[in-house]
């Protein structure tokens, strides 16, 4: 069985995403911040698509957490999938902020830092011995780092440092044969940044007609795509931005 390590796994895209790879039958390894409720619900559901899911609590932004989860990763592995590594490590868990940059705090910038750019930098250094030649890193950027909406500036250029991150992950990753790009969706109807996307109708008129296909993209478009982009039609796709947004702001 092959084995995907999610953070972020319990809602969102990180949800759909272990879904779709489930279904698969990809076993998961997936994180979540606080929601047990939540986290046992997607463990559920993939355990309904034939896979297996080991659900643990991590806070990303800290480093002792990151320290003492790829600590207990290998006896996740053995005990629950008997692997002694694993596949792919998709570093998805994220917040987001809606402030200008002249009213954009330190504290508020350093957050966004630690979540989007030091988790996925210090997680992957930390989880490297663990993951299959041959495998694959996917990291999560957004369309954001490519066209540009005014409030959301600090959290795009975190996902700019990722795309960054990316490139040099693949160059220096490829002695093993491993892979890494970054996925970066459009707008996406999810409780992110308080469901604005999914749950405010003006929003999701005014998304919807930026978009050629006329509507806000669904998290199963992009657990679809990261799915399709883990498998093994993937494989020569390396050190690459894919969007997926439907076409937003062309």
């Amino acid at each position: 069985m092959k084995i995907a390590v999610i953070t972020g796994a319990s809602r969102g895209l990180g949800k759909s995403m272990a879904l779709h790879l489930a279904s698969r039958g990809v076993g998961i390894v997936g994180t979540y911040h606080s929601k047990r409720d939540e986290a046992d619900a997607v463990a559920s559901e993939i355990q309904l698509r034939g896979s297996y899911a080991r659900m643990v609590q991590l806070d990303v932004g800290s480093s002792a957490a990151l320290d003492a989860f790829a600590q207990a990763l290998p006896a996740i592995l053995k005990d629950g999938f008997e692997r002694s590594d694993f596949d792919y490590l998709v570093n998805n868990a994220g917040t987001g902020l809606h402030a200008p940059i002249l009213q954009t705090s330190e504290a508020q910038l350093d957050q966004l830092f630690a979540i989007h750019v030091k988790a996925p930098f210090l997680l992957t250094q930390k989880l490297f011995p663990l993951i299959a030649d041959g495998g694959s890193v996917l990291n999560v950027s957004s369309g954001l780092a490519r066209f540009t909406i005014p409030g959301i500036g600090a959290y795009a250029m975190m996902k700019g440092a990722i795309e960054v991150l990316t490139r040099y992950m693949a160059k220096e990753f490829g002695e093993r044969k491993i892979t890494v790009n970054a996925i970066a969706p459009g707008a996406i109807a999810t409780d992110f940044s308080g469901g604005v996307v999914r749950d405010n109708p003006e929003m999701n008129k005014m998304v919807a007609a930026s978009i050629p296909l006329g509507r806000v993209g669904l998290p199963d478009d992009i657990g679809a795509a990261v799915a399709a982009l883990l498998s093994d039609a993937g494989k020569w796709i390396n050190g690459t931005r894919i969007e997926v947004s439907g076409g937003q702001n062309l």
